[in-house]
């Protein structure tokens, strides 16, 4: 993917942490935020619409959990690559959310450290934990 055409979906049900990744997504060229959604049926409703290359997905989420979610969007957006991010760290969650297809799991507590990193690693075709 050319980095000016990365159309990236933020899903949270925390304004202000949508905020923060949104802001740190922007310091990188070529990623363009389409979309916010604050539950799991929302953020299916935007996957569908906007058909984005990247989504950045916490798995807490109302209405429709993020693994749920990631599960729903994988039938219907499959060339979508999907950053997981929690506070969660079991590995059951874990590995759980990787064999549903996510791209990368990133545990916020690092996020302001890992996440720029993450994404260029999983624009580049390969799959991340950073735990």
């Amino acid at each position: 993917m050319k980095p000016s055409t990365i159309r990236v979906l933020v899903v949270d049900d925390f304004e202000p942490w949508r905020r923060f990744v949104s802001v740190m997504l922007r310091t990188k060229p070529g990623l363009r935020i389409v979309g916010e959604a604050s539950d799991g049926s929302e953020a299916f409703q935007k996957a569908v619409e906007l058909e984005p290359d990247l989504i950045l997905m916490d798995i807490g989420l109302p209405t429709v959990n993020g693994l749920d979610t990631v599960r729903r969007i994988r039938d219907f957006v499959p060339e979508a690559k999907i950053i997981l991010l929690s506070d969660e760290s079991s590995f059951d969650v874990v590995q759980q959310a990787m064999d549903l297809g996510a791209s990368a799991y990133v545990l916020k507590t690092s996020a302001a450290a890992d996440l720029l990193t993450t994404v260029e690693t999983v624009l580049s075709g390969l799959k991340i934990v950073n735990l």
